[in-house]
C-alpha cells in the first residue's frame, strides 16, 4: 500500500507534465530527406581556414528547398564564424567531425546577445544533431589559467556588455519551436554551452556538454522563458551552473528533466537567479549528482513566483570548492529574497522531494523571506548523510546574489526560516562519526518565530561510522 501510493505521488505529476508536453521524438531521417553536404559548398574542414560562408551557403540552400539536413561529414574540423540556422534546417555534424566556434569578436554578430557559434533565431523545426562535436574553444578564452577559477577574456571594450561575462556562447535557440538537439557533444564553451531563450516544444536528449571544470560561466544547459521543454538522457560536466532555468521576459513552464548524469563546481539544477516571472510545473527525475558544490538549489531574486514542482529519485554528492564559486556543499538549497533593497520577493511553494539521497559536506538549507515565504514543501522517503573529507572552512551560509552575501554560521542538518508548511515524512539524517570538523552536530537550526506549520512522521537523526 505504500508502496502504491509514493508511485502514484512521483507518478502524478509527471503523467500530467508529460500530458502538456509533446512526444519526445525527433523525426528520423528517410530516404526522402534533402541532405546538403557542407563539401558540396566548398568547405575545407581543415581547422584553419574559415568554412562559414560554405556552412551558410548549405543552410541557406537547405532552407530555401523546404529543409532537411546540413551535413559536416568526417572527418573534418570545421572552422566557423556565427553560422545561422533556418527553419526545418538541422545541422548534422558526423561521428568524427568537429565545428569550431571562432576565437575573434570580429567571428560573431555586433549585438553580445547573439554571440553564439549556432545560432537560430524566429524558426520552427530546427535542430542539431549527428553525433559528433561542435568546440567552443574555450581554452583559448584563458588569461590566466587557475585552478580555483580561471581568469578570463573579455570583450567588454566595446561597451555593448559589461563585467567579465563578454565572451561567445555555444548553441542557442531564439524565439524558436519545435527544436529538436540530440545526440551531439557540445565541448569546451567559452561561456554558457546550450541556450533556449523563449522557445516552446523543445526536445534535448543525448546531449553530452563538456566544459573545463575551472571556468566560470560555462553553464550547460539554460532553459530561459521558454516552456513545454524535455531534457533526457544528458551527461553534464562543467564549472558553472549545469541544468539552469530562468525567467527574464516570460515564465518557465512545463520542463521534464530525466536520466541525467552532473558534475559541476557550482550547482547542478538551479532556478534563476534571474526570476522575474514565474516558474510552474517542473519535474526532474532519476538524475546523478556527483562532486558538485550544490545539489538542488533555487535563488528566486526578482519577484517571480516557484510552484508545482517535484524532484524524484536523484543521488546527490556535494563537497565545498573555492568560496569563489557560488555553493556551500549543500544538497538541497531553496532561497527567496530580494536581491537588491526594496525588490519584490517571490514565493516558492509546492515542492516536493521524493526518494532523494545524498552525502554532503554541509547541510540542506531552506530559507525564504520576510514578504517571500517557503510554502508547503515535503521531504518523504529522503536519506541525508553528512560527512567532510575536503578542507575548506566550514561555518558559512551562502546567500548570493544579493540578500545576506555570505554570513556565518552554525552548521546543521538542516537550516530554516521563514517557511510556512513543511512536512518530513520518512527521513534520515546521518552523521558520519570523525568526520565532522567545524559541524554543529544539530539535526534542525531554525528561528521559531519565522516557521510554522513543521510535520514530522518516522524522523530519525542517526551517528553512524
Amino acid at each position: 500500500m505504500a508502496a502504491s501510493l509514493l508511485l502514484l505521488l512521483v507518478a502524478a505529476p509527471l503523467l500530467l507534465i508529460l500530458h502538456l508536453l509533446p512526444p519526445p521524438q525527433a523525426a528520423p531521417r528517410s530516404s526522402h530527406t534533402r541532405v546538403f553536404s557542407v563539401a558540396d559548398y566548398g568547405a575545407a574542414g581543415d581547422g584553419s581556414r574559415y568554412d562559414t560562408a560554405a556552412i551558410q551557403a548549405a543552410i541557406n540552400a537547405c532552407g530555401a528547398a523546404g529543409g532537411g539536413r546540413v551535413l559536416l561529414p568526417a572527418p573534418g574540423d570545421y572552422l566557423t564564424a556565427t553560422v545561422h540556422l533556418r527553419s526545418g534546417v538541422v545541422l548534422e555534424v558526423a561521428p568524427g567531425a568537429r565545428l569550431l566556434g571562432g576565437t575573434r569578436q570580429r567571428d560573431y554578430p555586433p549585438e553580445s546577445h547573439r554571440w553564439y557559434v549556432v545560432l537560430a533565431e524566429n524558426t520552427t523545426g530546427a535542430g542539431v544533431t549527428g553525433g559528433g562535436e561542435i568546440n567552443g574553444q574555450g581554452g583559448a578564452f584563458v588569461i590566466t589559467p587557475n585552478a580555483q577559477k580561471n581568469i578570463m577574456v573579455s570583450w567588454n571594450t566595446t561597451g555593448d556588455c559589461e563585467g567579465d561575462e563578454c565572451r561567445p556562447r555555444l548553441v542557442g535557440f531564439i524565439d524558436s519551436t519545435d527544436v529538436r538537439i540530440h545526440d551531439i557533444t557540445l565541448n569546451q564553451p567559452a561561456y554558457w554551452c546550450l541556450h533556449l531563450v523563449r522557445c516552446d516544444n523543445s526536445v534535448i536528449r543525448n546531449v553530452s556538454v563538456i566544459g573545463d571544470f575551472d571556468t566560470p560561466n560555462n553553464d550547460g544547459i539554460d532553459i530561459e522563458d521558454s516552456n513545454n521543454t524535455i531534457i533526457t538522457g544528458c551527461h553534464i560536466d562543467t564549472g558553472d551552473d549545469a541544468i539552469c532555468p530562468k525567467s527574464s521576459t516570460g515564465p518557465v513552464y512545463n520542463l521534464t528533466v530525466t536520466n541525467c548524469w552532473i558534475r559541476t563546481k557550482s550547482c547542478a539544477i538551479k532556478f534563476g537567479s534571474a526570476s522575474v516571472f514565474n516558474f510552474e510545473r517542473l519535474l526532474f527525475d532519476n538524475i546523478t549528482i556527483v562532486d558538485s558544490h550544490r545539489g538542488l538549489g533555487m535563488q528566486i531574486r526578482d519577484g517571480g513566483n516557484v510552484s508545482d514542482v517535484v524532484f524524484s529519485n536523484i543521488k546527490i554528492r556535494t563537497r565545498y570548492y573555492h568560496p569563489s564559486w557560488w555553493g556551500r556543499a549543500e544538497p538541497i538549497y531553496i532561497t527567496t529574497c530580494p536581491r537588491h533593497p526594496g525588490y519584490k520577493e517571490g514565493t516558492i511553494s509546492d515542492v516536493r522531494f521524493i526518494n532523494i539521497s545524498s552525502v554532503s559536506e554541509n547541510g540542506v538549507f531552506l530559507a525564504g523571506s520576510s514578504h517571500g515565504l517557503l510554502r508547503n514543501l515535503k521531504f518523504k522517503n529522503v536519506d541525508l548523510t553528512y560527512k567532510r573529507w575536503t578542507n575548506y572552512t566550514g561555518g558559512l551560509y551562502d546567500y548570493r546574489p544579493g540578500c545576506q552575501e555570505m554570513v556565518k554560521h552554525r552548521t546543521g542538518g538542516m537550516m530554516l526560516e521563514h517557511i510556512s508548511g513543511l512536512e518530513i515524512d520518512n527521513v534520515r539524517m546521518r552523521w558520519s562519526s570523525g568526520s565532522l570538523k567545524g559541524w554543529d552536530v544539530n539535526p534542525l537550526l531554525f528561528r521559531p518565530s519565522t516557521i510554522d506549520g513543521l510535520s514530522f512522521h518516522d524522523w530519525q537523526s542517526l551517528d553512524v561510522k
